[in-house]
């Protein structure tokens, strides 16, 4: 096997498209938000990326069979607007900061093949606390794509994150620089303790004000109801455990 196996199931053709990256990482906050916007948008799959950068593992479908960890590319045709969309989510990050690179090394050739012009990557950023109305911090490439997403909504803070942006989130800004790739890293305020659909649905709410889709965000809200729920009851009993300081204040 290669390092990086891709399998295509289609080869379609896009209209500017645009590319949004959303993989596990603190709160689970960006893969939750790509995985709700795939399944409202009714993306449909076109690539699967498998890796020895993944963990050596296979998943349980609910059928009682299994499948290889994998990342997903998506695409959203979109006859009425500007862009179409691609969308990539995925079990897992790579295991090493080899893997990391090379795996972001991959996404940016098969972005530049497909023509994306523009990259959003989406992360959850820990505050190690509860959050009731979570800010969208970002970072980008250049001052101009700073200003336009302060327009929508995104806060730029001096020293927010102060650890810096870990994993695909920020390699995919860094190396698509280098390559003159414009991209922005939209991060969701998470405590860190759970998985976090208040703060995807924050990102989701940017995104579509940026990119001029409309989604339905009620089952986000539905969630975040009942975490809320949990959250409540655990105050009430115990304090929750203090998360590793390694574990929060960046972006994955």
């Amino acid at each position: 096997m290669d390092d990086i196996l891709l399998v295509y199931k289609e080869r379609p053709k896009l209209r500017s498209p645009v590319l949004i990256e959303g993989l596990p990482g603190v709160g689970n906050v960006g893969k939750l938000a790509a995985e709700h916007l795939v399944d409202q948008l009714k993306a449909v799959k076109f690539i699967e990326m498998y890796s020895k950068h993944f963990p050596p593992q296979v998943l349980m479908n609910d059928s009682g069979t299994i499948r290889l960890v994998s990342n997903e590319f998506f695409y959203i045709m979109r006859p009425e607007a500007e862009n179409d969309i691609v969308v990539l989510v995925g079990d897992y990050q790579g295991l090493t900061p080899e893997g990391q690179y090379e795996l972001s090394d991959r996404i940016l050739t098969i972005a530049k093949e497909l023509g994306v012009g523009m990259i959003f990557t989406l992360g959850g950023y820990g505050l190690g606390k509860m959050i009731d109305k979570p800010r969208v911090l970002g970072a980008a490439t250049d001052e101009q794509l700073v200003e336009e997403m302060k327009a929508v909504g995104v806060t730029f803070s001096k020293g927010e994150p102060g650890s810096g942006i870990v994993g695909a989130s920020g390699l995919l800004l860094g190396l698509g620089a280098l390559q003159g790739m414009k991209a922005v890293c939209l991060m969701g305020e998470t405590s860190g303790y759970f998985v976090d659909p208040k703060s995807a649905q924050a990102l989701l709410e940017v995104l579509s004000r940026k990119l001029g889709f409309k989604i339905d965000l009620t089952e986000l809200e539905d969630r975040a109801q009942q975490i809320d729920a949990i959250t409540s009851k655990l105050k009430e009993s115990e304090p929750a455990p203090e998360p590793r300081k390694e574990d929060l204040g960046y972006i994955g």
